[in-house]
């Protein structure tokens, strides 16, 4: 049996291949992210919308992306769509399939957000004859997203540690490109623990910056222009 051991020349080596994987698996996340963001907002008005079958065919769409498997996902839009005349890029398959699925999950964090809004606002909006539009965008959405800023923080990491799914797509973001490094040279204890730190690093980074922005966020909000 080969003794385990680390080599630190073969670590030096590999490194610069897997921080080109580490690019393309923080463009996934960062694209996904605004993705998820814009979903969820969209899919939380709709959820609260005062048509009653709009409201509940939302929340079964919700329902069945949440109770059903990401990389089910991924498979069903890199290999069905294209049948269907829809031919997606890996990453572009990757940032959809991210963007849908964490959208649903924050869709029903910004519904409790919008749901936490003290109801004098709302009357102070009515009172103002401001329409529902209005009330949304400059009074409601500002306070609900400084509420829901740490669980959406979350998510974000939460869908970071996701991307390796994306290498079943053969998207060449670090895993794919640790398990490549490994298969070619026989060695996979170097890349894949690289790629464990990697990943460690990229999560507490951006769980820092999750504190700061919170900290830093107006406590009124912002206004959505």
């Amino acid at each position: 049996m080969d003794e385990l051991y680390w080599d630190w020349a073969f670590a030096v080596e590999v490194m610069p291949m897997l921080l080109q994987g580490a690019k393309i698996t923080l463009l996934a996340t960062l694209l996904g992210s605004v993705l998820a963001i814009g979903v969820g907002i969209l899919l939380a008005l709709l959820r609260r919308s005062r048509r009653r079958l709009l409201k509940q065919s939302v929340g079964l769409l919700i329902e069945f992306i949440r109770s059903t498997p990401l990389l089910i996902q991924i498979f069903f839009i890199y290999y069905i769509t294209p049948e269907i005349g829809l031919n997606l890029s890996p990453l572009a398959t990757g940032v959809l399939a991210l963007g849908l699925h964490y959208g649903c999950y924050l869709a029903e964090v910004f519904r409790a957000g919008i749901d936490g809004v003290d109801h004098g606002q709302w009357e102070a909006a009515k009172a103002l004859n401001l329409s529902r539009f209005y009330t949304y965008r400059d009074i409601i959405l500002p306070q609900a997203l400084r509420a829901v800023l740490p669980a959406t923080g979350n998510y974000v990491i939460a869908m970071f540690k996701e991307t390796p799914q994306l290498s079943a797509i053969t998207l060449l973001e670090m895993m794919q490109m640790a398990k490549i490094i490994g298969s070619e040279n026989f060695r996979y204890l170097e890349p894949l623990t690289l790629v464990g730190l990697l990943y460690l690093l990229f999560s507490l980074i951006a769980a820092a910056l999750v504190v700061l922005l919170e900290r830093k966020f107006p406590v009124e909000g912002f206004r959505l222009k």
